[in-house]
């Protein structure tokens, strides 16, 4: 006499993990096939009284490495004949302080990369310590010079998945 024995699919499929961007720490970053690098510096204009580097300041960097990553990795020309990349969405957490003259490591991915749209998930780690000082993303969309949202070149959308850093988000 055969017996069947019905086997859960959790029993044999490989786990669906569901992140938020919110969670920006806790992403899957090893998975991602390219992570881009650069490195900054702290001066003492890039401080308060009590040589704590600004706030703001995290923000202008997440700004400077975005340019960088995408002048060196993806367009020389930033797409300028083709359209415009519009901040929909900017969010930076202060981990830990930094102070002049330190050398901060920038580590740039992509997340939810779409048509027209993308995230960039930003760390800064202390060049020296390696300890994560602030981190954060952007949410970015293209549009055509009368401010549409349009779909990104293909060749584009291809290099910017590079970066990718793969995740299910909890609904979809």
């Amino acid at each position: 006499m055969n017996q069947h024995i019905k086997i859960p699919a959790t029993a044999w499929q490989t786990p669906q993990h569901s992140h938020h961007i919110e969670d920006w720490q806790g992403l899957p970053y090893a998975e991602a096939e390219k992570t881009y690098t650069h490195f900054l510096e702290t001066w003492l204009k890039d401080s308060n009284a009590y040589t704590n580097t600004y706030f703001s300041r995290y923000f202008e960097w997440q700004g400077v490495c975005r340019e960088s990553w995408f002048f060196k990795c993806i367009a020389e020309d930033m797409l300028q004949d083709q359209g415009v990349f519009i901040t929909k969405r900017a969010h930076n957490d202060y981990v830990n302080e930094t102070f002049p003259f330190q050398r901060i490591r920038c580590e740039l991915n992509t997340a939810q990369v779409k048509q027209a749209s993308f995230y960039i998930l930003f760390r800064f780690f202390n060049a020296d310590s390696g300890d994560l000082v602030s981190g954060g993303y952007q949410q970015i969309v293209f549009a055509n010079h009368q401010r549409r949202i349009s779909r990104l070149p293909a060749a584009v959308l291809d290099k910017i998945r590079t970066y990718e850093v793969p995740f299910a988000v909890a609904g979809e």
